[in-house]
């Protein structure tokens, strides 16, 4: 019989007895029995037990455990149960088999010398710049102005980030679903051709460009970089000073009336903390007096040092019309320094290239802490370009891939860059308030709708990740 016929029968049983009686009929739920996984103190048994195996546990722990005599007396059951009723009890107390899921990269994060420099430095560095920022929250109503009691000696500061990516030919999207009869096809080896974006961006207004006025064309500071031999070559630290140097450039252009600075922050890359060529160093320098210049064939710059709170200044060569013959000329050497510094010999006061080069052009510098990619939101800027740049076909020519690339970055609206903003802030906020790296994972994960977070979290942030 069609169960659909039962059904109509029974409609039509029912329909007749309530307009007879004017009762509805009632559901009589039967005696089912529950699983012995819903019984809270079998559930917390067996999280106790897996903890005690470690992370790498499987169903079969569980199958030994449930098989132990004691066990088995324990809840009421004559034989271990089967793997099958493992993996459901597994999948019924919230576990799930797959990938480790990856979380914020710690290797160095925690270490001494790079959390002195976040805590010491970059922090109270940042808080001052933030006092001159305009920030606004993700529905861009505005939650500070610029405090500018000293204006004009106070400007208001926009932050202008820097960061390198690479995209690569081959890197498309792998999962998708498939039909059972669908034949494999052959891949592309390898991960094709690689073209290095470096860029600026920044929450106020998105990626670092201006308008040409008269004209449909824009001025950015963009290098589209293809690494290599037999392409562009290498992008080394001449390059990059000369982008900064258009960045700035077009950075002025867009504020015209020169009423903000640019606080332009770049990571604490090695090639990012390199000394102008005459800058001081104390590295390869001889020790005795001879004729020695830098490796770029250069003079180094007379260096200074403090005595009685004076700054005396310390040329580092020998005068041209010395009394001595011997000496005329010559690099004194580390060993003359330092006497002639009363052994007060230093070089931790000389600032990187890069530093000289945007502060000479009258604006701001800072420097990330080592392995803290979280507080530069351009990298998740990257992310989101990268996710829309796999959903693309894969190109069959650079030219093709270019300009996925060029769509993909485009594709990052000024919107998005300050939620990435904001979630960046937070994790300076949550170092600011003496969080280690994971407590502030934590902490950002449960106040993201926060545009700083409260300031009592800080107990509830160790507790969850001790």
């Amino acid at each position: 019989m069609h169960p659909t016929s039962h059904l109509a029968r029974q409609l039509r049983q029912w329909t007749r007895r309530f307009m007879a009686t004017k009762s509805l009929p009632t559901l009589h739920y039967q005696n089912a029995k529950r699983a012995m996984v819903e019984d809270e103190d079998i559930r917390r048994e067996i999280k106790l037990h897996i903890q005690s195996v470690g992370k790498w546990f499987t169903a079969d722990h569980i199958v030994e455990y449930s098989g132990r005599p004691e066990v088995l007396q324990r809840w009421g059951l004559t034989k271990a149960i089967s793997p099958r009723t493992a993996l459901r009890w597994l999948a019924a107390m919230k576990y799930q088999y797959g990938k480790e899921k990856k979380g914020m990269y710690l290797d160095g994060h925690e270490r001494e010398d790079v959390v002195k420099y976040r805590q010491d430095v970059f922090i109270p560095l940042w808080s001052g710049y933030e006092k001159r920022m305009l920030l606004k929250d993700r529905q861009g109503v505005v939650t500070q102005w610029p405090g500018l009691g000293r204006f004009p000696l106070d400007r208001r500061v926009v932050l202008v980030t820097h960061d390198e990516s690479t995209f690569y030919g081959n890197d498309q999207r792998q999962t998708r679903w498939q039909s059972s009869e669908e034949k494999p096809k052959p891949m592309r080896k390898g991960e094709g051709p690689s073209i290095m974006i470096s860029d600026f961006c920044s929450p106020d207004f998105g990626w670092l460009r201006v308008e040409k006025e008269g004209s449909n064309s824009v001025r950015d500071a963009r290098v589209v970089f293809k690494a290599g031999k037999n392409r562009d070559g290498y992008f080394d630290g001449d390059d990059f000073l000369a982008q900064v140097d258009t960045a700035i450039d077009v950075f002025e252009e867009k504020y015209p009336l020169g009423n903000v600075v640019g606080l332009f922050a770049f990571d604490n890359a090695p090639s990012h903390q390199r000394r102008a060529p005459n800058g001081l160093t104390a590295r390869k320098i001889p020790k005795g007096t001879q004729f020695w210049l830098t490796p770029s064939g250069q003079k180094m710059r007379p260096g200074y040092y403090f005595k009685d709170q004076q700054r005396i200044e310390q040329p580092l060569y020998y005068a041209d019309d010395h009394d001595d013959p011997f000496l005329r000329g010559k690099f004194k050497g580390m060993e003359a320094i330092i006497r002639e510094r009363g052994l007060w010999p230093t070089d931790s006061t000389q600032k990187t290239a890069l530093q000289e080069l945007v502060e000479s052009r009258g604006h701001l510098c800072i420097f990330y802490p080592k392995y803290h990619c979280e507080l530069n939101f351009i990298e998740m800027v990257w992310g989101r370009a990268k996710y829309v740049y796999r959903m693309y076909e894969i190109a069959s020519t650079e030219d093709e891939m270019e300009a996925n690339v060029i769509q993909a970055l485009e594709s990052v609206t000024v919107e998005m860059m300050q939620r990435f903003s904001e979630r960046s802030a937070r994790f300076i906020d949550s170092y600011r308030q003496g969080l280690t790296g994971s407590a502030a994972v934590w902490a950002n994960k449960k106040y993201h709708g926060h545009c700083k977070l409260p300031p009592n979290m800080k107990a509830l942030a160790e507790k969850a990740v001790a």
